[in-house]
């Protein structure tokens, strides 16, 4: 099967980071819980007046290079490599960024190898990227084609509306979800 992942929110846990980072820019400014977050937005819990830099420290140098992985997600596609599928890191690069492309590049090649390195696909629309499955955590994705995947999500709190195949947030339920597509 040729499964396309996703990275943020799926791979590397760039909520955590960026809620982080914000505290310690701004100790005393309320924040979001990432089991409140009812929308996919970025920007979502957190206040009006702090949004251009919830984006400024999202779009900063080494943000995208300094993620932890996600728990279970490095395992998790390892062992999916290991039991034959191919595999393919399926991402949006972010325009306000100029270091989002070669950070991202950099993350794969230190948490999954150079090989998977080679075969990251950044795009805004993932819709014209081929493959059997794509791993998400965005609740909807649409473009300009048909997908010819199968939209798997991995469970965060603003995609729980959503029924679609769910993967655990660890990770810990893959082999069942994909086994039932």
């Amino acid at each position: 099967m040729l499964i396309l992942v996703d990275m943020d929110g799926v791979l590397a846990d760039h909520e955590s980071k960026l809620i982080q980072r914000y505290r310690e820019r701004f100790p005393d400014a309320p924040y979001p819980r990432l089991e409140d977050r009812t929308t996919w937005e970025l920007t979502d819990g957190y206040p009006a007046d702090k949004h251009d830099a919830v984006w400024e420290i999202f779009s900063g140098e080494g943000f995208f290079a300094d993620l932890d992985p996600m728990p279970g997600a490095i395992e998790a596609f390892r062992d999916m490599a290991a039991d034959g599928h191919d595999l393919v890191i399926c991402s949006a690069p972010l325009v306000r960024s100029r270091w989002c492309e070669s950070e991202k590049r950099h993350w794969i090649e230190q948490h999954l190898g150079t090989g998977t390195a080679r075969d990251l696909v950044l795009t805004h629309d993932k819709t014209l990227v081929q493959g059997d499955v794509l791993i998400d955590d965005k609740p909807a994705i649409v473009g300009r084609r048909i997908p010819t995947w199968r939209h798997v999500l991995v469970d965060q709190g603003y995609n729980r509306d959503v029924e679609l195949p769910r993967i655990a947030r660890d990770w810990s339920n893959w082999r069942d979800v994909l086994g039932r597509i």
